[in-house]
């Protein structure tokens, strides 16, 4: 058994407080938050203790520790977790300032606390199944050479713009998770990007310097294209798709439906509709990742996606950012290292 804590009491927190007292290979420790008493009412959920985060990150009581914290705390307890030795699920982004983010990866990998465990980011969508199918074939060669990747993330309501404020926009917030998913299907890190984008919604948008909907182009060295359409409120639930197209053949992760029932009437046919939301669509992912996470660190295999690969995708994401403010390409320029973390 692992006995991991978990920092973060909220929306995201209360999802991950299900899967770790759920798993058989881990020993829920207990639960931290910058608010005690939401910290207490679910760990009181859960049959666990409300810790404070001097526990929770205490290699005495937990061997690791997952955060689901507010963005501005990821960097600080994951630097806190590497200097106790204790191994991490984190939360993406590791911070919104690539410089910070680097600086703390660089940290980790390089010694600060060199008795560091393994450390992963949760890009979960890796975990679907239908994605690790096609990132499969395309790495098999069973699709001849990866020419163009279409995907598709269209989300059904616009959050909240206080949630916009400080998600650091389309591009780092939702987009990015499709970013992780090109590096990992076609197996290059692309060049360039070239996004454009516009506001549908609520105009006040535009005074956050952020879109609704948008389109990426990414340009792998090989020559292989991905394009990725973004669109934060659709009007009939969350659509999420992703088509590969190689030399000898496509493959394609097609919409999900609630449900696989056709009904026939005259001159009609109905199908089962979409997820009403993203967290229905993906909640399996969360328990697969935790799974992927717990697995490794207990037989001490190769874990993923690291630290490394989401500040590539991180990296991505502030070109395309860059991209939309300029209305031309941009190259894309990764993190330097002190190490590979």
């Amino acid at each position: 058994m692992i006995r991991m804590s978990l920092i973060g009491a909220g929306f995201i927190g209360s999802v991950h407080a299900t899967n770790l007292a759920a798993h058989p290979g881990v020993e829920f420790v207990g639960v931290a938050d910058i608010d005690t008493a939401r910290a207490v009412a679910l760990a009181d959920r859960h049959e666990t203790r409300a810790l404070d985060v001097a526990e929770a990150l205490d290699p005495a009581v937990v061997d690791a520790v997952l955060i689901a914290s507010s963005t501005d705390t990821h960097a600080q307890h994951l630097r806190a977790a590497a200097a106790a030795g204790l191994a991490c699920l984190c939360e993406k982004p590791i911070d919104l300032d690539l410089q910070l983010a680097t600086e703390v990866v660089s940290e980790v990998a390089s010694g600060v606390g060199a008795n560091a465990r393994p450390m992963m980011v949760d890009f979960n969508r890796r975990f679907d199944r239908d994605y690790a199918e096609l990132a499969r074939l395309a790495g098999d060669g069973a699709l001849g050479t990866v020419e163009l990747v279409q995907m598709t993330t269209r989300g059904p309501v616009l959050p909240p713009l206080d949630y916009i404020a400080v998600s650091g926009g389309q591009m780092r917030d939702q987009t990015v998770h499709f970013f992780d998913l090109a590096r990992w299907i076609t197996g290059e890190d692309p060049e360039s990007v070239y996004a454009t984008g516009t506001v549908f919604t609520d105009p006040r948008m535009a005074d956050l310097g952020d879109v609704d909907t948008s389109a990426v182009t990414l340009r792998m060295p090989s020559g292989t294209l991905v394009q990725i359409d973004s669109v934060r409120r659709t009007a009939y639930g969350y659509d999420e798709r992703i088509e590969v197209l190689g030399s000898d053949g496509m493959a394609e992760s097609d919409r999900q439906r609630t449900g696989a029932v056709t009904r026939y009437g005259r001159g009609q046919v109905t199908l089962d509709g979409l997820h009403p939301g993203w967290f229905e669509r993906v909640a399996p992912t969360y328990r697969s990742a935790l799974d992927h996470f717990v697995s490794a660190v207990a037989s001490g295999t190769q874990i993923g996606p690291s630290l490394h690969e989401a500040l590539k995708a991180q990296a991505i994401a502030e070109a395309a950012a860059t991209s939309l403010r300029t209305g031309q390409a941009e190259q894309i320029t990764y993190p330097a290292l002190n190490s590979v973390g």
